[in-house]
């Protein structure tokens, strides 16, 4: 796939600082960029969500990465892989989120943060009570709105991006183990 919309030029002192601190430019950013107070409300968005710390990072970033790769957003699950690393996240783990049913490596909780990501990921959303209530008591209602806001942020992201065209950039490449592939007869709800 190709970008539907060309990337912007952005501000020399915001391209320095991103390839600092990612090593190159993210194009949900050059793309946005031709709405400078989209993409600054974006970013600035992001940096809150980064300092939320009520939810456990892991649970978050594996969230993340289910939502991606159940959306098909190829640059939120490679960025998203790219972080685990740099936040010293299980990698094992965090490979095998886009085959999380199949995979052995989560504890109960972590794999119904999972179930619950694709829950409020499906359209219409398919968030259960029971899910819902069991996450809650496990994680407080601290945890839970947060996580809750996280996957909602991260859906909207990654719909985005995929409206866009944009695909992944290779962050991931530097990561150790390798990205698991999503099965391709998965019985998760339709995101269309």
């Amino acid at each position: 796939m190709a970008l539907r919309v060309p990337k912007a030029e952005l501000p020399a002192e915001l391209s320095e600082n991103m390839i600092k601190q990612l090593g190159a430019v993210p194009e949900p950013v050059e793309v946005v960029w031709h709405s400078p107070k989209v993409a600054t409300s974006n970013l600035e968005f992001s940096a809150k969500l980064a300092e939320w710390d009520a939810a456990d990072a892991s649970l978050k970033s594996f969230a993340h990465m289910a939502v991606a790769a159940q959306v098909g957003c190829g640059w939120c699950l490679d960025v998203g892989y790219f972080q685990a690393q740099n936040q010293n996240l299980d990698l094992a783990k965090a490979s095998q989120v886009p085959r999380w049913r199949e995979s052995e490596v989560f504890t109960p909780l972590e794999r119904d943060v999972l179930e619950y990501a694709e829950a409020m990921t499906n359209t219409p959303p398919t968030v259960t009570d029971e899910l819902h209530a069991s996450l809650l008591d496990r994680l407080g209602p601290a945890a839970m709105v947060e996580l809750t806001a996280y996957i909602a942020f991260v859906n909207m992201a990654t719909r985005n991006n995929n409206a866009n065209g944009i695909t992944s950039q290779g962050f991931s490449d530097a990561c150790e183990i390798p990205l698991a592939a999503r099965p391709e007869n998965s019985d998760v709800a339709s995101t269309a």
